[in-house]
């Protein structure tokens, strides 16, 4: 059975680096959690090296750019790995071709903002109609407060009929903004495969997002995968995705399972216990919030 721990500052000594997650895990979408800070800065204190790894389909600059308008420190953390980063690297091998329709609402065009000149390596990337793509570059929905998947089920087939690759720039399916929970890119990606389009992927679970992450560690310690903790609150992603990747990894109950859990403070074992066997994954710790 997965322990579930108090604090984080119980199991800390065993690591030397955190892999955290941003929504749901180190803030709301609105605000960072004070508690979560908390136990970040005394980690850092400790000499820990922490690199947010996020599924945000904005690169670092964006994400960064976020973080401070919602008052995350720049010291709490070493450096940023978002899927919007991995993603840039398959749009700038063409993966969907040089036109391409973008998918997603105007706060995201960051993405294509703030595409490196060393990334692109020449390539030239161009927004057209849906009707002029070569591909998709899927960042969300255009109206996340009001529109789901099936608002967008014209829109896919017309694509799939066409044989367009969709990539999708944050695999979540669903995030918690403040008390209100909105679909997001994945859910589109999962539509369209489930029509029989193509979808790529590049953030959590998958593995590009964490060579970027092992890549940006490695810029400011030396620190061997048994050393690194992940933490966060998706279980589709943050655990899976550790499991995967042969990492430990601290569960986050009272995220987007706070429910299914019976996380209230903690979570409830004997629920944490059946939600785990559901998805058949074992995190190594749980723990209600980050604290």
């Amino acid at each position: 059975m997965t322990p579930i721990i108090d604090r984080f500052d119980q199991i800390t000594d065993r690591y030397k680096a955190a892999f955290v997650d941003l929504w749901g895990c180190l803030h709301d979408g609105y605000k960072p959690f004070p508690a979560a800070v908390a136990a970040l800065e005394k980690f850092r204190d400790g000499g820990g090296k922490v690199i947010l790894l996020t599924n945000s389909p904005r690169p670092r600059p964006s994400v960064i750019r976020q973080l401070d308008k919602i008052g995350v420190p720049r010291d709490l953390y070493d450096d940023v790995a978002a899927s919007g980063d991995a993603s840039q690297f398959s749009l700038a091998a063409g993966d969907v071709g040089s036109r391409v329709y973008h998918l997603g609402p105007d706060h995201d065009l960051g993405f294509f903002r703030d595409l490196p000149a060393d990334v692109l390596k020449g390539r030239e990337i161009t927004r057209v109609p849906l009707e002029q793509a070569e591909g998709i570059v899927c960042t969300g929905l255009f109206n996340d407060d009001t529109e789901t998947p099936d608002d967008y089920r014209s829109t896919l087939l017309y694509a799939k009929t066409k044989g367009l690759k969709l990539l999708c720039t944050n695999p979540d399916l669903i995030v918690d903004r403040g008390d209100t929970r909105i679909y997001c890119a994945g859910a589109l990606a999962q539509v369209y495969e489930e029509m029989g389009g193509t979808s790529l992927y590049f953030g959590k679970p998958h593995p590009a997002i964490y060579d970027l992450a092992r890549q940006r560690l490695m810029a400011v310690g030396d620190v061997e995968d048994q050393q690194i903790i992940c933490i966060g609150d998706g279980i589709r992603t943050d655990v899976k995705g550790a499991i995967a990747e042969d990492l430990d990894s601290l569960f986050i109950t009272g995220g987007l399972a706070a429910k299914e859990t019976g996380t209230s403070g903690q979570p409830d074992p004997a629920k944490l216990s059946a939600f785990l066997a559901d998805f058949q994954l074992s995190p190594t710790f749980a723990i209600g919030h980050l604290r």
